[in-house]
Order: structure tokens, then C-alpha cells, then sequence
């Protein structure tokens, strides 16, 4: 261990040369930063927007549901390919209190989320809707909408006129939110708008009793023509899927991004100390002939690395979180979910490939001949 002189002096000497270049160290501390925004705010939209998913899916207040074999178990991915009479067929079992037919639809116009088209009277069965203003549908081109959707923009209201799928809808109601999506239209017109009459995404179940899903399952599979046709799933097994780690896509998208944004910092952290290290030359080669040890200029070039990712990380985490509010302020129905792990795992990631980026000057400034240096012009 250096003595505390010795290392009273490295400090100084660090604090100094961040301070002599102000310009540089600013940008080496924003590179970090952007790399800590670009991971917390990806992140944060892609986890944000899977829990937001699984907790308005949580709302609907089913116990289970039926889907066509082979479509995806992301909402609103797989269009409508089940004939809408399947309801009555899963209705006449003994043990299904309520079902509820429901399309599901993406759409981009505005803003990436799902439409829902759904038979008022089976879906309100589920769980009922919380009015807050308005009321059900009263004609085929009325939506009841969430009250974070209300809140959007300048703020939506009943009687208003809004354009989903490139047709005008009357507001008749607005409801709490966390019952599904934060759109909803009858199934009927959204079944015309999309092409898909008569048929159906999904279809809601709820029990009479929820000790009785197993026997539910055995009883809809044991139909002539539903088994192996469709998929039956608790609400539970669902939710046990939607994560990350069973998502293949879901974490290559997030490898991506984080890789992207340690090249990024990286390359920029090399630079700068690179750059730094040729800038220094003669300064090192004096510290070189007054005994200072290889291990002393590595230390040097690693401790000023690390009090720039030191100070980009904080930047960024509060850049980040500045971010969210405005983001949350302008789209109040996108979920953005900072969480404390990621933060700390970006902090990781971020630290780490700075350093790594320091590491070849540091190394390329200890191995310098103190002579060749003092003679560096």
C-alpha cells in the first residue's frame, strides 16, 4: 500500500490534469452519460412497456384463456384468426362462468398500442369497469377510453371525437385504467376495420370457481376440435413467461442496445485518454525520471478514468430520470420503468468499458523511455 503522501499527490496530480482540460473531460464525462441514458432508457421503455402488459392483462380479470395454437404470446401480435363461435362452444362448458371474445389489435398511428374490440356485456362480466365519466357503448363507433389516455395530450373528455384506425370514434366513457389496453371498441366494428368479421384474437374465461382450472383445461382439450387447434393457459403460467429471460427477442434487442452503447463509450473514453497520454509525453517522462514506477502512471491514466465514469454515471442517472418526466409529461400511457437493479447494472457496464477503453494508453504511457520522452518536442 502507497503511503498517504504518495497518494495525496497521485489525487492532486489526477485532480489537476481533469481540471487543466476542461473540454475533454466534459466530453469523456457526457460519452458515459449517454451511455448510461442510452441503457437506462431503453430499458426502461422495453420493461416498462412488458409489466405494463402484464399488469393491465392482470386487470382484465380472467382466470384463463383460449388462442389458437402458434400465435404469440404478445398481445395484439397475432391479428384475429379464431372464429368467434369458439365462444360458445368454450360457454357450454360446466366449470366457465363468463367468456369473453376479444380482438386485439397493433396499430402505430399515433403511438404503438393495442386496440381492443370487445363484446361490452361478456368483457364488463370479467371484471367491471369503473366509470369515472360517461357510460358504455351506445352505437358502433363509440370508444371507452382509460383515464391515462384522458390525461394525454391536452386531455380527452366525453363527446370528443378521436381517430383510431383511420376512422372517427365518439368518447362515451371514460374508465380507471388497468383492465387491458386503454382503448376499447366494439368487437363488431373493429372486426370490419380490420377485415377480420367474425373472428376473434383471444378468448377470456373466468371460472366459477378457480380450483377448478385444471379440470377446465381437461374439459375444453377433450372438444372435437380444439385440442391441438388451441392453446389453453392459466393466467398464472402466462404471467410466468413474460419475462425477459424467456423472451429470446426481448433480450437480444437489449444485448444490442447495451453493446452499441459500450462500443460507443468505449471508443470515446480511448480517444480521449489516447489522446491525453500524447499530450503528456514530456510530463510523464519527467515523473518517469524522478522514480515514479510503471504501475504509478497506470495508475495515474485508470484513476482519472474512473473519476470521469464516476461523475458521466451520476450525470446520466439524473439525465435519465430527466428524461422520464418529460417523457411521462408528453405520453402519460407509455410506461418508462427505471429500476434500481438496472441502474446499477448500467453503472457496471459503463464503468467496466470505460476502463477497458483506458486501459491501452495507460499502459502505451507507463511503457514510455523517460529520455525519448523529456526529448518529446
Amino acid at each position: 500500500m502507497e503511503p498517504r503522501g504518495v497518494q495525496d499527490t497521485l489525487n492532486k496530480l489526477v485532480v489537476g490534469n481533469l481540471l487543466h482540460r476542461p473540454l475533454r473531460t466534459l466530453i469523456s464525462m457526457f460519452a458515459v452519460a449517454m451511455e448510461i441514458i442510452m441503457i437506462l432508457s431503453i430499458v426502461a421503455i422495453m420493461i416498462g412497456m412488458l409489466n405494463g402488459n402484464k399488469t393491465r392483462t392482470s386487470g382484465v380479470g380472467m382466470d384463463m384463456f383460449v388462442r389458437p395454437t402458434g400465435t404469440t404470446m404478445f398481445n395484439g401480435v397475432g391479428g384475429a384468426p379464431a372464429p368467434i363461435r369458439i365462444a360458445d362452444i368454450l360457454r357450454r362448458q360446466p366449470h366457465v362462468k363468463v367468456v369473453a371474445p376479444v380482438i386485439i389489435q397493433l396499430t402505430s398511428a399515433s403511438a404503438l398500442e393495442n386496440i381492443y374490440g370487445i363484446d361490452y356485456a361478456s368483457y364488463d362480466a370479467l371484471r367491471p369497469f369503473i366509470f369515472i365519466s360517461g357510460g358504455p357503448f351506445q352505437g358502433p363507433y363509440d370508444v371507452i377510453v382509460d383515464d391515462y389516455f384522458a390525461r394525454a395530450d391536452k386531455g380527452h373528455h366525453v363527446g370528443e371525437t378521436i381517430n383510431i384506425i383511420k376512422h372517427d370514434f365518439r368518447i362515451c366513457g371514460i374508465v380507471e385504467h388497468g383492465k387491458g389496453g386503454r382503448k376499447f371498441i366494439p368487437i363488431d366494428t373493429l372486426g370490419q376495420l380490420t377485415g377480420s368479421e367474425g373472428k376473434a384474437s383471444v378468448f377470456y374465461l373466468k371460472s366459477d370457481n378457480p380450483a377448478n382450472l385444471p379440470l377446465i383445461r381437461s374439459e375444453i382439450e377433450s372438444v372435437p376440435g380444439l385440442k391441438g387447434s388451441y392453446e389453453v393457459q392459466t393466467l398464472d403460467e402466462w404471467l410466468s413467461v413474460m419475462t425477459p429471460e424467456h423472451l429470446p427477442a426481448f433480450t437480444a434487442g437489449l444485448d444490442t442496445v447495451i453493446g452499441i452503447a459500450v462500443v460507443i463509450g468505449f471508443l470515446v473514453i480511448f480517444q480521449s485518454m489516447y489522446t491525453a497520454v500524447m499530450e503528456r509525453t514530456r510530463e510523464i517522462g519527467i515523473l518517469k525520471s524522478l522514480g515514479a514506477s510503471k504501475a504509478y502512471i497506470v495508475n495515474v491514466v485508470l484513476r482519472e478514468t474512473a473519476l470521469i465514469s464516476v461523475a458521466g454515471i451520476m450525470l446520466g442517472v439524473v439525465l435519465t430520470f430527466a428524461i422520464r418526466t418529460g417523457v411521462q409529461h408528453r405520453f402519460p400511457t407509455l410506461d418508462f420503468l427505471i429500476t434500481p437493479g438496472w441502474i446499477l447494472r448500467g453503472a457496471v457496464i459503463a464503468f467496466i468499458g470505460a476502463m477497458l477503453g483506458a486501459a491501452y494508453p495507460a499502459l502505451k504511457a507507463a511503457r514510455k523511455d523517460p529520455i525519448d520522452a523529456l526529448a518529446y518536442e
